[in-house]
């Protein structure tokens, strides 16, 4: 079963669709007994960092992700998710979950599209990833595959933890992690097939790597 971070953040139930569209079983649940029983975490989210750090630690969740992470047990971060593992978000100038050393920035609207138009903020739509190095939540995801973005702040972790990169204005990191803990800044589950393949490999890794 796949656990799915309940911290009123937005999206959780857009990624319980998509997991239950594969036949993955998975809960949305903030119970830390429920979520014990897991084979792997996501952590998803959409809105503000500030907000979510708020929730995340009136509710004692930042605890539980940051034990559940020390561990070594899969988590998947999604969007927001993505961000706030890092260690400081400029968006309410707030310090995060430092799960990963970096931080997140806000996209500077003197950017550049390719046709040398001024980009839109937020970035909102389809684009490619360009991989620093192998993944094996893409397994199996055609290489010119595209994913779904919508957000006005990029991650930048600390170079050793790129795993894709995607531009925008600018080329910035997209996929970031090591083994068995990812962030996608994408919308994974609004990402059509590719998305599902990731699920699904993200699913299978949990499988596979039981927590002892």
């Amino acid at each position: 079963m796949i656990a799915i971070l309940d911290y009123a953040a937005g999206n959780q139930t857009s990624v319980l669709r998509a997991l239950e569209f594969l036949g993955i079983p998975a809960v949305v649940t903030a119970e830390r007994g429920l979520i014990e029983t897991a084979a792997g975490l996501i952590f998803p989210g959409v809105g503000a960092a500030g907000q979510a750090m708020r929730q995340l630690q009136a509710s004692g969740l930042d605890k539980i992700l940051k034990d559940w992470t020390q561990s070594g047990r899969p988590l998947l971060g999604v969007c927001l998710g993505c961000q706030i593992m890092l260690e400081h978000s400029e968006e309410n100038n707030i310090d995060t979950l430092g799960i990963i050393r970096g931080q997140t920035l806000r996209f500077q609207p003197n950017l550049q599209e390719e046709n040398g138009r001024p980009i839109a903020i937020p970035h909102m739509g389809w684009n490619s990833l360009k991989f620093v190095k192998p993944c094996p939540l893409f397994e199996g995801v055609p290489a010119e595959a595209e994913f779904y973005f919508v957000h006005s702040y990029y991650v930048l972790p600390c170079p050793e933890f790129v795993i894709a990169n995607t531009v925008y204005g600018r080329e910035f990191c997209s996929v970031f992690g090591r083994a068995g803990l990812w962030a996608l800044q994408f919308h994974v589950e609004k990402s059509g097939p590719a998305g599902l393949k990731v699920l699904q490999n993200y699913y299978n890794y949990c499988l596979e790597h039981p927590y002892a």
